[in-house]
């Protein structure tokens, strides 16, 4: 999500009007705020580390009104709440804010509302959690083991071609990932020990870089020693052509597939994964 005007909308779609400038230095001050997080979310710094001076200000809007009980002030901690909701998801932090509003801002109308907003925000996870096993399921079902990979074409970073189908007879790894992933650059040493150990017995990978910074990437792959495989990326994110058309959720997430085109299994991990490449290059 990269427009951070969503957090306004939300306060609209949830019943409520724009709440009286009674305060133009502060409503100044937070349409400045939020102008900054929609720059950062634009150059694809969507983390909690990246937004923490942010996070940061919002308190220091607030405090500035030295325990005022309005409407105004509720609605920068409500701002904060969605932040961490939507752009973050950190449903656990924004909760916990909406609750706050609830106890320490009752007469306002975020707090006359706030049992409300819990029960909307609690049923759009309940939803998103429904569309999330229905797409784990798909995604299970179109990569069980056995059936061939659905190939796709595409060019890489250096715009040669890239395609499994091309690596015929090879075993290959179509690894999604990012640099700003934690759990992907924990892996990646597990990752480039494999790719070492079995790259001249015929192991190959594809990375599907979900990163929006093309600069970032090239620095980081780069710096990264052994990590010299080709790399897909398209600038969109989440929305990487190759992560919607195999229903990407999470990354981590790689699909390895035998020389005969046929996948070997999904989500392998550290000696899980050696083991199975090691097996499949013994059998060609």
């Amino acid at each position: 999500m990269k427009k951070i005007i969503v957090l306004v909308l939300v306060a609209v779609a949830t019943g409520f009007t724009a709440v009286a400038q009674t305060n133009n230095a502060t409503q100044t001050q937070l349409q400045a705020l939020v102008q900054k997080i929609e720059d950062k979310l634009q150059a694809g710094k969507n983390t909690e580390a990246d937004l923490t001076g942010e996070l940061k200000s919002f308190d220091g809007l607030v405090a500035a009104q030295n325990g005022a009980k309005t409407d105004e002030v509720a609605q920068i901690i409500f701002m904060k709440a969605m932040l961490y909701i939507e752009v973050l998801k950190n449903k656990d932090k924004g909760v916990e804010l909406i609750k706050q509003i609830k106890v320490n801002y009752p007469d306002t109308k975020y707090g006359q509302r706030a049992d409300q907003i819990l029960a909307s925000i609690a049923k759009q996870a309940d939803e998103a959690r429904a569309r999330q096993t229905e797409a784990e399921k798909a995604q299970d079902a179109m990569f069980a083991a056995g059936k061939p990979f659905p190939d796709f074409a595409v060019s890489g970073l250096d715009g040669k071609p890239l395609s499994v189908g091309a690596l015929k007879g090879k075993v290959v790894m179509v690894d999604f990932w990012a640099t700003w992933c934690g759990p992907c650059r924990g892996e990646l040493p597990n990752v480039i020990a494999t790719y070492k150990k079995h790259h001249a017995g015929g192991f190959e990978i594809i990375g599907v870089s979900l990163d929006s910074d093309r600069d970032k990437l090239d620095a980081f792959l780069k710096k990264t020693a052994g990590m010299t495989w080709p790399q897909f990326f398209d600038g969109k994110g989440w929305q990487n052509e190759l992560a919607v058309k195999y229903g990407v959720q999470s990354i981590p997430f790689a699909v390895l597939i035998g020389p005969d085109g046929n996948i070997l299994g999904k989500d392998l991990r550290g000696e899980e994964l050696e083991n199975a490449v090691a097996a499949a290059l013994a059998k060609k």
